[in-house]
């Protein structure tokens, strides 16, 4: 029994000694590559099978139409904080839009278009297209939208979406398709038009087209997904995390505001808050000399 027992010992001594002589005789380098592959790892999607803008077919049985959407996909599953950004700041915001383009029509779906378009900030390209839907200053005029030193109304939430949704209806007219009217946002419909007629050719995934309107509709998609189900693709976000939509009621006004400080102040808030509320007042006034009707928001 002692026999065993010392046998035992010494196979178990040999293979501690063996392991640690092994670990030795690794370089540091070595070490530092088993860890890192024990703790990182990166995985690819599965394949989506079925998939859908405004209830019209994407044709993932194409090889090509699947690559370019999984690119997409992978590129907003990987790219986690601005992804989990896009989530929060849908919270706040989508209500509003879904709400002007159920008014008009327009198929839910669109408001992805606006997540591609500026992550639903009001930036600033450097092309000049301005606001959450990225409106260029000449098209925003000719759609009677102001714009000037001192008001944008691309920055107003409520105008800008109008917009799309007027801009939307009239590519769908001209197009009778969704997803043709959505890759035209970004080109243009005469852009749009001229490509189809070219190219001999009725649906977008046959199109042949400049690098940014190619990879347009499988943004939306991707992003639409993702929102659709995050969880699915390793987003866990917690109800009191996501951005809360703005309380507010409005003010009209019809006359010049010089100075904006002086007016945030009478309305017991600072300069900043009434920026963030009304982003199209560009300037310290608010010039009005038509007596134009102007709708401030201001926080409850």
């Amino acid at each position: 029994m002692r026999e065993v027992i010392n046998k035992n010992f010494l196979f178990f001594f040999l293979i501690v000694f063996f392991l640690y002589s092994f670990k030795k005789w690794q370089s540091e380098d070595e070490i530092h590559q088993s860890i890192f592959n024990k703790k990182y790892s990166i995985f690819s999607l599965n394949k989506i099978l079925e998939s859908e803008f405004a209830n019209e077919n994407v044709p993932l049985e194409d090889d090509f139409v699947w690559e370019r959407f999984d690119k997409e996909l992978l590129k907003n599953v990987y790219w986690q904080s601005n992804t989990i950004l896009y989530l929060k700041r849908a919270n706040r915001y989508f209500p509003v839009v879904d709400s002007i383009l159920n008014a008009n029509e327009i198929p839910e779906d669109f408001r992805y278009l606006a997540v591609i378009e500026s992550g639903l900030e009001n930036v600033r390209s450097p092309s000049g297209a301005s606001g959450i839907w990225q409106i260029m200053k000449s098209t925003a005029r000719e759609y009677g939208i102001e714009v000037n030193r001192d008001i944008d109304e691309r920055y107003n939430l409520e105008i800008a979406t109008q917009f799309a949704c007027d801009y939307l209806n009239k590519a769908f007219e001209e197009f009778n398709n969704w997803t043709i009217a959505a890759a035209s946002y970004n080109m243009g419909i005469n852009g749009m038009r001229s490509n189809l007629k070219k190219q001999n050719v009725e649906s977008y995934y046959d199109l042949n087209l400049n690098k940014e309107t190619s990879r347009y509709i499988f943004r939306i998609l991707a992003i639409k997904t993702i929102f659709e189900n995050p969880k699915k693709y390793g987003f866990n976000i917690r109800s009191k995390d996501l951005y809360q939509p703005l309380s507010y009621k409005y003010i009209h006004v019809n006359n010049t505001i010089n100075n904006l400080y002086e007016f945030s102040e009478k309305k017991n808030i600072n300069y900043q808050t009434l920026k963030f509320y009304n982003p199209w007042l560009r300037s310290s006034r608010l010039p009005d000399a038509s007596r134009k009707l102007y709708k401030i928001k201001l926080p409850n």
